[in-house]
């Protein structure tokens, strides 16, 4: 049974994510339906990761097994023609049987976008950043970013479970459960845009966003730098800032080990997303 590693890049916009939801527009169901039309198989092609909707990736992966063979320079040629131009494969290849695009991942990075201040955003850019009005201060969201390097309980940077109906403030989660380890964490100036960059061997839902929303308060003078220690041991949503616009979010790179990734020295926890 042929299994296939992809790598594509999407824009998120008329998506409701990567996850496939029932008569909703997502990237995986997009992507099945485009499979199923050309080799005719129902398959669920299974993601690094599941970006929410208006997230954009330039190098998802994703992973699926077909019953039949096919070449992969005409499996690549045929994707693309059957999928929108909103969603691109960039390039198809064979994988072992036991590799699988999210549990093999050993690191994630993403970047996101911010237009800050008064400027006028351009209808081409709207759909790719986050046209902030605040004024930012670039040294005081780097002296954030600085705060969350290393492993940490990122609890407080994590979307509320709506399934959890019983944990109270009081009763927090195990610490284990929502521990990650950042690697880089940065943010830099590139013309009009200030754009933070993160990488990590997995990520809370929503924890991006979260930060980033928790960063601009601190940009704009809201609250100080050094806020963020004390935002993470606190382990509570509620300590944190708002949650950052989606439209600003790309998935940048996933890296593995196996098959065609450098070895990392901080593998992730089994639960890392």
């Amino acid at each position: 049974m042929p299994h296939w590693k992809i790598i594509l890049s999407y824009d998120g916009t008329p998506y409701n994510g990567w996850q496939i939801q029932p008569q909703l527009p997502t990237i995986q169901g997009t992507l099945a339906q485009a499979i199923h039309r050309i080799t005719g198989e129902d398959v669920l092609p299974q993601g690094s990761g599941r970006t929410d909707t208006g997230v954009h990736a330039l190098a998802q992966v994703a992973t699926f097994s077909l019953t039949i063979p096919i070449p992969a320079a005409n499996l690549h040629r045929a994707l693309n023609h059957a999928l929108p131009p909103s969603i691109r494969v960039l390039s198809v290849s064979p994988a072992p049987p036991h590799f699988h695009a999210r549990h093999s991942a050993l690191r994630k990075t993403y970047e996101y976008r911010i237009l800050p201040g008064e400027r006028i955003c351009s209808p081409m850019l709207a759909p790719y950043v986050w046209a902030c009005p605040l004024p930012l201060d670039l040294a005081l969201l780097q002296q954030a970013a600085a705060h969350v390097l290393g492993t940490h309980d990122f609890t407080s940077f994590a979307a509320a479970d709506p399934d959890l109906t019983t944990r109270t403030q009081a009763d927090p989660p195990p610490p284990s459960a929502n521990t990650r380890t950042l690697h880089h964490s940065a943010w830099r100036q590139q013309d009009d845009l200030f754009l933070y960059e993160v990488t990590g061997n997995g990520f809370l839902h929503h924890m991006v966003r979260n930060l980033v929303g928790t960063f601009v308060q601190i940009g704009a003078g809201r609250i100080s730098s050094h806020a963020i220690p004390t935002i993470l041991a606190a382990r509570n949503r509620s300590a944190a800032g708002p949650t950052a616009p989606p439209q600003g979010l790309f998935l940048l790179e996933v890296e593995y080990k196996d098959p065609d990734r450098r070895e990392d020295p901080h593998p992730p926890p089994p639960q890392a997303s």
